[in-house]
């Protein structure tokens, strides 16, 4: 095999591995300077050394509540892409299979709305959230989250229900299932790919919200994690305590790898699968 052969054939991994080389080294970096002691904070160094687990120790000291700031954001992700995806079934699947006017309209109207800018939305929803006593709650936590994460929701399900076939339903409701018990039976067994995927995306998104959970709450027991990080306060007033907040992300991040690992194949699946297979 000749030299520009073998060129040929080791180029595309050569750009695989540098792709990914740059997608992991923020990644990377965060975790070497978590294990690092608040000496060595701005060492360039490739590894710890020292190797240091204080940062981790501070990020969960009682006195920075960062295990409750988890679990608050856990259960507003959880809630609210539970929610969205039960609402996001039933509108993607009108869309999908359902013929009325101004359908293209409001599809296009529903993924619209995602593409506000939060920081728009974020003083109306602060008076009206003050006004019906609603601020220091998860509600106002979960509800404007929805509004970007249902019409994501909505756009990905329709799009893999209109790879499905009308032949699955109209078979079941030959064998005597009515158009629900088909679309809960059928429909949404063989949509399962595409249900996991959607809502994995649902849940980082609603996971990593930051500046809605900071305008919403101002009570320490109910932040989230993403904003108890941004709270972090150092040795002293003016110090900045990057090893803390690199430790927090570490640990914010580590849910959502061992999600996409272990769904890794439904999320392919669902990316990439057809309709009848």
């Amino acid at each position: 095999m000749s030299l520009a052969a073998k060129w040929r054939q080791w180029l595309p991994h050569l750009g695989i591995a540098v792709v990914v080389a740059y997608c992991l080294a923020p990644f990377y970096w965060m975790l070497v300077s978590s294990l690092r002691g608040t000496d060595d904070i701005f060492s360039t160094s490739l590894f710890p050394s020292p190797l240091s687990f204080e940062n981790y120790r501070s990020v969960f000291s009682p006195a920075q509540g960062f295990t409750r700031a988890l679990l608050n954001s856990l259960i507003v992700a959880g809630i609210t892409t539970a929610m969205s995806l039960l609402l996001a079934l039933f509108t993607a699947y009108a869309m999908a299979r359902l013929e009325f006017r101004f359908k293209r309209l409001i599809l296009t109207l529903i993924i619209a709305t995602s593409m506000f800018p939060v920081v728009s939305i974020v003083v109306p929803l602060l008076k009206l959230f003050t006004d019906i006593g609603w601020i220091n709650t998860y509600q106002s936590m979960i509800v404007p989250s929805m509004s970007f994460t249902l019409p994501l929701a909505v756009w990905n399900l329709t799009t893999f229900f209109r790879q499905m076939p009308d032949e699955l339903e109209h078979a079941a409701m030959v064998d005597g299932c009515t158009r629900g018990q088909a679309f809960r039976k059928v429909i949404v067994p063989l949509a399962a790919p595409g249900i996991f995927t959607t809502a994995i995306i649902t849940f980082i998104a609603a996971w990593n919200e930051f500046l809605i959970a900071l305008s919403m709450t101002n009570k320490p027991s109910m932040q989230t994690a993403t904003v108890a990080i941004s709270k972090f306060s150092g040795a002293t007033t003016y110090q900045t305590p990057f090893g803390s907040q690199m430790a927090a992300g570490v640990v914010v991040t580590i849910p959502l790898v061992v999600m996409v690992l272990v769904f890794q194949r439904r999320i392919v699946a669902g990316l990439t699968a057809g309709a009848a297979k």
